[in-house]
């Protein structure tokens, strides 16, 4: 048997977020688990497959963010034979999440932090494997390589499978709900979420998923999408208009809460214009997930114009 089967982790709502589990013969692999919410979903896919928790092998996170991660720790819990492949820079914090839960509840507040996340639980620090940029692992028939690619995180990376030569990417290669899948006319943008955006990092990584030759992306927002070109082409484009809307909002000289208005209104504007320009469906539910994104790439791009100012004075 061999099988990547994509698993919704009803992340806020349907659609929004996914997990992948790698099935290869008797054994498995996940790739990002989302929350701790989500663990069920994820062993109630192993059982489908007619696996157990003790049948996977790794599991993988491309980058630490809750909607990544946040489960990492239960499921190994749950997962007596697994390790955690996670990025150098992404591991201190998989052994102890102290910072990243602070983080997350000065973001969130804490009532909204526990119901996204609960509790987010520490791995062992024998459990978890770092991967340098371009290292290669051998697993069952085929093989993955580690690719680190900044420009969404620091601490992220992409895993190229060659067997299925196809590439898991976390947010560097962008979002691209099935809400707005429509074969050519598909919409893929970038997520500028805080804190690490950063435009000319992020279209080299773009470059670094198209050097591997890989015809598909696993997206974790959402699905596998078929045309790395065709979607590499839409993330250079996002990117330019993102680093442009960098540009205008730092020279406004606004800051605070008017800075990531300002910010908002502007990825909004791009966002409808692209959904308009490719006839695709804004009901209800596209108008809340393109608020959504609104909100959180601006709140990026607004957190790196104000680190940029503090850090030249």
């Amino acid at each position: 048997m061999d099988k990547i089967r994509t698993i919704d982790c009803g992340y806020v709502e349907a659609g929004l977020a996914c997990a992948y589990l790698i099935v290869d013969g008797d054994r498995a692999t996940f790739v990002e688990n989302n929350t701790n919410y989500a663990v069920p979903y994820l062993l109630d896919a192993l059982k489908e497959e007619g696996l157990g928790p003790e049948s996977v092998d790794n599991i993988i996170i491309t980058h630490v963010h809750l909607d990544h991660a946040g489960g990492t720790g239960k499921l190994i819990s749950l997962c007596p034979n697994a390790t955690v492949l996670a990025h150098p820079k992404a591991a201190p914090h998989v052994i102890d999440p102290t910072r990243l839960i602070k983080s997350s509840i000065q973001v969130y507040g804490e009532e909204n932090y526990y119901k996204l996340y609960g509790e987010i639980l520490p791995v062992p620090n024998d459990r978890v494997r770092t991967m340098s940029d371009g290292e290669e692992l051998i697993w069952q028939k085929r093989t993955f390589k580690f690719l680190h690619t900044k420009g969404h995180a620091n601490h992220h990376f992409c895993i190229y499978d060659n067997l299925t030569n196809g590439i898991f990417t976390g947010d560097t290669f962008g979002i691209g709900y099935t809400l707005f899948r429509k074969g050519k006319d598909s919409l893929l943008f970038p997520s500028t979420t805080p804190t690490d955006f950063d435009p000319e990092e992020a279209v080299l990584s773009i470059d670094k998923i198209l050097a591997t030759g890989a015809d598909k992306a696993y997206l974790t927002h959402f699905g596998v999408w078929e045309d790395v070109r065709s979607g590499a082409s839409q993330m250079k484009e996002g990117l330019n208009v993102m680093k442009n809307v960098l540009i205008s909002a730092e020279k406004t000289g606004l800051e605070g809460e008017a800075l990531v208005a300002f910010c908002e209104g502007r990825v909004r504007s791009y966002l409808e214009d692209q959904i308009r320009i490719r006839h695709l469906p804004f009901g209800e539910k596209e108008e809340r997930f393109i608020g959504f994104d609104s909100q959180i790439n601006a709140q990026g791009i607004a957190f790196k114009i104000e680190r940029s100012r503090k850090s030249r004075k």
